[in-house]
């Protein structure tokens, strides 16, 4: 299970390429209502088109497409979590939360904020988008071409190129190098 983390889900080509493969079935995923919120006003601050509304669609349709991916936090949770030292206190609902869902990976762009020590006394492991991308391009080349074509597919107006460059922009470049070699040994 790898329970997601706000800043990844903030990036569409992320989110996308982490949702379609657990449609492919390659991970499981999890997130919290906080998460979700959390993501949403990032948007919404920083995406012009992107309003409140645009938010309700978008945590409808990540719910509807995964029902049991929301995981409720619950205070037996924050009491494993409480007496953690962590850089940032508003991680610790993240953490809290990866426990709720039983995760193994905790998926986030900020590694510096989850202590190995912390993230190993709990059993998980934190891994960059880009590492997580990267292991299961690796692992699941047949699936993750799938899950390319897909967000290639579902963006008006994307290609095979664009979708690689955003892959890169988003902080994946290794993954995104993976992808294009995949693409061209796919030929």
């Amino acid at each position: 299970m790898v329970f997601v983390d706000a800043n990844v889900l903030y990036s569409r080509v992320l989110r996308d390429y982490l949702l379609y493969a657990a449609d492919e079935e390659v991970i499981a995923v999890a997130w919290s209502a906080a998460v979700l919120e959390e993501t949403v006003e990032h948007l919404i601050e920083n995406v012009a088109a992107f309003i409140a509304e645009s938010g309700a669609r978008l945590i409808d349709a990540m719910n509807g497409a995964f029902p049991y991916a929301e995981v409720e936090v619950a205070p037996e949770h924050l009491e494993a979590v409480a007496s953690f030292l962590l850089p940032d206190e508003g991680d610790r609902h993240v953490l809290a939360a990866a426990i709720a869902a039983e995760a193994t990976v905790l998926c986030t762009a900020n590694t510096r904020d989850f202590p190995a020590a912390v993230v190993a006394a709990l059993g998980l492991e934190v891994m960059t988008p880009d590492a997580l991308l990267s292991a299961l391009v690796t692992e699941f080349p047949s699936q993750m071409l799938t899950v390319h074509a897909t967000s290639v597919e579902r963006l008006r107006g994307a290609t095979d190129e664009s979708t690689i460059a955003a892959l890169q922009r988003a902080g994946a470049p290794t993954a995104a190098a993976l992808v294009a070699g995949l693409l061209n040994n796919h030929e």
